[in-house]
């Protein structure tokens, strides 16, 4: 490892433990109950800006995040709605994560407008979360890295920024290949929303999809909840920018945001909830004979996944279908369960509750992010 790289990881990671937590909930209400959204860009920071140089993403971004919030508020009076600007100022990126953690949000949805150097041909809105970039055959160094460095590079505007982001360069992928060594403790919900985004925004008014894929943003990075950013449209195609410039348009976007917000809510608040019932209310563990059987042989039994109730913890879930001998999964032979795009890794599986739980405990110290699931019919569903 080069001496840079070494200093850059030490220091990125130092500034990792460093991230602001947010406030801890009361275990009685579990709910999705604060929102932070983040209108990218404003003030000096215009973002991308139109080829007749008459239309800024800042202002695009603002007045969807506005909208936004008008919706959820007026649906749910009893969520906390928070922006991270409600006007034309300038925000540094690193306050952005830091007014989201302080907030103690339950979730954090940055808004961007997208765009390329040359030609226009380029459409359609696409969905991020953190992390390497799932795409085959695709990395860091290719394909997003042109949209991360440009959405990172906010900080170069920054007062001071040097000293802020400890050497951290946009420009520089041996900086953002840090990303790709830190996993998001709420890399599992963030996918979950981001897919509801996917879902969401169909075919109106922007018709086309660009997908979900994980990239090394560092607002994202900084956030210590689920969170995605959206890249509504690209400001360079006129269609997009057609939509975007109109009322219609802008609503309509909000629109899709808020239903997405909505299917989020209900499974957030409903997997909240499930963790909270009494042991009494959980899976009946199913009576087996407790023998002495090597380890090998649990783990073949494990791959029976649709052979009754099996039993397991769940470290990852993630749009990028692993190899199972990945180092990621630290010796454990993982058993994969596919929803939708979302690929969910469950390791140590077994007929026996009673015998994950036992596992449970050293597990957690290798996989700080897990919980106990039931694995039935190809489906997951949290134990407590």
């Amino acid at each position: 490892m080069k001496p840079l790289f070494r200093d850059t990881v030490a220091v990125l990671f130092v500034l990792f433990l460093a991230i602001p937590m947010p406030a801890q909930k009361k275990t009685a209400d579990m709910r999705l109950k604060t929102v932070v959204i983040d209108p990218g860009h404003g003030g000096k920071d215009a973002g991308c800006i139109s080829r007749d140089k008459k239309t800024y993403e800042k202002t695009i971004t603002l007045d969807i995040g506005k909208r936004l919030a008008q919706k959820i508020a007026a649906e749910y009076p009893d969520v906390e709605v928070k922006m991270t600007r409600t006007e034309d100022v300038f925000v540094e990126l690193e306050n952005r994560a830091v007014f989201a953690n302080k907030a103690g949000a339950d979730l954090f949805i940055s808004i961007h407008v997208n765009s390329v150097e040359k030609g226009t041909a380029a459409n359609g809105y696409s969905i991020h979360c953190l992390g390497q970039s799932a795409r085959k055959g695709n990395d860091l160094y290719s394909k997003n890295l042109d949209l991360v460095k440009r959405e990172n590079s906010v900080i170069m505007l920054e007062d001071n920024y040097e000293t802020t982001y400890q050497g951290f360069d946009p420009s520089d992928p041996q900086s953002s290949i840090i990303f790709s060594l830190m996993q998001n403790a709420h890399l599992g919900n963030s996918l979950s929303f981001a897919e509801d985004v996917a879902q969401a925004m169909g075919s109106f008014p922007i018709k086309n999809s660009r997908g979900v894929s994980q990239d090394p943003f560092w607002v994202l990075w900084r956030t210590a909840m689920p969170s995605v950013l959206v890249e509504v449209g690209f400001i360079t195609n006129p269609g997009d920018l057609s939509i975007m410039r109109s009322e219609k348009g802008r609503d309509g976007i909000a629109t899709n945001l808020f239903n997405a917000f909505r299917t989020f809510k209900k499974r957030y608040d409903s997997s909240m909830a499930l963790k909270k019932e009494e042991p009494a209310l959980a899976v009946r563990e199913p009576e087996t004979k407790q023998e002495t059987v090597p380890e090998e042989r649990k783990e073949e039994v494990s791959e029976e996944v649709n052979d009754g109730p099996l039993y397991g913890v769940q470290i990852l879930a993630t749009t990028k279908k692993m190899d199972e001998k990945d180092p990621f999964f630290a010796g454990y032979k993982p058993v994969m369960i596919q929803s939708g795009k979302i690929y969910k890794y469950v390791i140590a599986t077994s007929r026996s509750l009673k015998e994950v739980k036992a596992k449970h405990k050293k597990i957690q110290s290798k996989f700080p992010d897990n919980f106990i699931v039931k694995i039935e019919d190809g489906k997951t569903t949290p134990v407590r």
